[in-house]
C-alpha cells in the first residue's frame, strides 16, 4: 500500500507500472514505465478523482482504504473515460456503490457504454463547481485535449489544477514531484508525449491555456493523471506546452533514413554532415533500429526533416512507413522537408515519400538528392552540398 500526502487532506492514490513496455496498444513505447495518477481528497464529501488501469483495480482500492473506507466516498471524478484512467471504476463503484460520477456531457454516454448505466451521474460543465466541504471543485471542459471527453478538475483554495492527461509523462517512479527527479528524464518523456499523442490538438491546446490564464486561474501544484507533479515549477511544464503547441523549432534537423545494402546510409551521413556545417544541430534516425515515438519526439521541434529510402518494389522501404502515416496523423506544424534516395533499375521512393510527406503538411523541398547503385565520393560530396543548401534556408524566429 502506497500513498503520498500531496497538500493537507490531499492523496495521491495511485500506482506505479513498472514493467509496461507498450501503451495504446503497440502505437506508443514506455521505455520508463508510467504510473496511473488518482487523488483522493478528504473533505465533509470525501472525493476521488480519476481512477486507475484496470489491472490494479484491486491496489488502488487499498490505497483509498488505508486512509478512508471506500464507503464513505460521495463523489467519484471521471476527467476521461480512457481505461487507463478509469478501468477501476467498477471496483471502485461496487466498494462504494453511494457515490456520485461527476463528468462531463460528452464521458455520461461513454461510461454507460464501457462500464454500467446504472451508476448516479451528475454531468459538469465549464464554470460548474461542487462543494465538497471546505474545498470547491471547480470544472473546465477540455474537449479533445485529448478526447472529446476530458475535463480538468480545479480546487482554487489549494490553488491545484488536476488536468487528467494534460502535463503528464509515461514514467516510473517511486517520487512523486518534480523536485525530486532529474527533469531532464521528465521533460524528455513530456515531450514524448505531447507530440505523440496531442501534437494534432495544439490550437486547441493553445486556446485552453488561454482560457484558464483569462479565467485568473492561479496554480502552484499540477497534479497530472501520468508521471510526476509538478510542485516546485508548474510553469515549466506550461511554457513548455505553449512553445510546443505554436510549432515553435530549433534551429535543428531530423535526418530519417533506412538502407539495405548501405547506400542510402552513405548518403544520410553526407547530407548530415553538411546540414552540420551549415550551422543546424541533427539527430539521424535509421527506423528499422529506431523507436518511432522517440524519432516524433525529435521532429517537433525540428525546422527540417530530411527522409530517405532505397527503392524496393517502386516504393520506400517499409521501416519507413508507420513513421510516415504518423506524421500524416500528427501534422505537425512550420516544417520544411527534404528527400533523398537510391536505387538501382528503377526508382520511386522519393516519389511514393513526397506524397506522404505533403499530406503531413511539410513544405517539401524543390530539389531531390537521388543515386544510382552505391554513390562515389563526387556523390557523396554532392549529398554534403545539399545539406548545406538545406541548411541555408532555415527559417527560425
Amino acid at each position: 500500500m502506497i500513498q503520498a500526502e500531496i497538500k493537507k487532506n490531499i492523496f495521491w492514490v495511485g500506482v506505479v507500472d513498472w514493467n509496461i513496455r507498450y501503451f495504446h496498444g503497440p502505437m506508443y513505447t514506455t521505455h520508463r514505465g508510467t504510473t496511473y495518477n488518482s487523488y483522493l481528497l478528504l473533505d465533509e464529501q470525501p472525493t476521488l478523482v480519476d481512477t486507475v488501469f484496470t489491472p490494479f483495480s484491486e491496489d488502488l482500492l487499498n490505497n483509498i482504504r488505508a486512509v478512508i473506507d471506500p464507503k464513505q466516498l460521495k463523489y467519484i471524478v471521471v476527467n476521461h473515460v480512457e481505461m487507463d484512467h478509469s478501468g477501476a471504476l467498477p471496483a471502485v463503484m461496487e466498494a462504494a456503490p453511494q457515490a456520485t460520477i461527476l463528468c462531463s456531457e460528452k464521458a455520461a454516454p461513454s461510461i454507460d457504454k464501457h462500464f454500467s448505466s446504472s451508476w448516479k451521474k451528475q454531468i459538469m460543465k465549464s464554470g460548474d463547481t461542487v462543494s465538497i466541504g471546505k474545498r470547491t471543485l471547480a470544472f473546465v471542459e477540455a474537449p479533445m485535449l485529448h478526447w472529446p471527453d476530458s475535463m480538468f478538475t480545479y480546487i482554487p483554495e489549494e490553488k491545484l489544477l488536476l488536468p487528467n492527461d494534460a502535463f503528464g509523462q509515461h514514467i516510473a517512479s517511486s517520487a512523486r514531484f518534480d523536485d525530486e527527479v532529474d527533469m531532464t528524464e521528465v521533460m524528455q518523456e513530456a515531450k514524448k508525449y505531447y507530440a505523440n499523442i496531442l501534437l494534432p490538438f495544439s490550437s486547441l491546446v493553445l486556446k485552453k491555456i488561454e482560457e484558464v490564464v483569462e479565467m485568473g486561474i492561479e496554480i502552484d501544484m499540477i497534479a497530472p493523471s501520468h508521471g510526476i507533479i509538478w510542485r516546485n515549477d508548474p510553469g515549466k511544464i506550461i511554457n513548455a506546452y505553449v512553445e510546443w503547441a505554436k510549432g515553435t523549432n530549433k534551429n535543428k534537423a531530423t535526418v530519417v533514413y533506412d538502407t539495405m545494402w548501405d547506400s542510402t546510409d552513405k548518403m544520410a551521413h553526407a547530407i548530415a554532415s553538411g546540414l552540420v556545417e551549415g550551422g543546424m544541430e541533427v539527430k539521424i534516425f535509421r527506423m528499422s533500429v529506431s523507436d518511432r515515438n522517440d524519432v516524433i519526439a525529435e521532429v517537433m521541434d525540428s525546422e527540417l526533416l530530411v527522409v530517405g529510402s532505397p527503392t524496393i518494389n517502386r516504393e520506400f522501404i517499409p521501416a519507413l512507413s508507420a513513421f510516415l502515416d504518423d506524421l500524416m496523423g500528427l501534422k505537425p506544424k512550420n516544417k520544411r522537408a527534404a528527400l533523398f534516395g537510391s536505387s538501382g533499375w528503377s526508382r520511386g521512393a522519393t516519389k511514393q515519400m513526397d506524397e506522404r510527406v505533403k499530406k503531413a503538411g511539410f513544405t517539401l523541398h524543390d530539389e531531390t538528392m537521388e543515386v544510382y547503385w552505391v554513390p562515389g565520393e563526387e556523390e557523396l560530396q554532392q549529398c554534403s552540398e545539399f545539406g548545406k543548401k538545406l541548411a541555408a534556408g532555415a527559417n527560425i524566429e
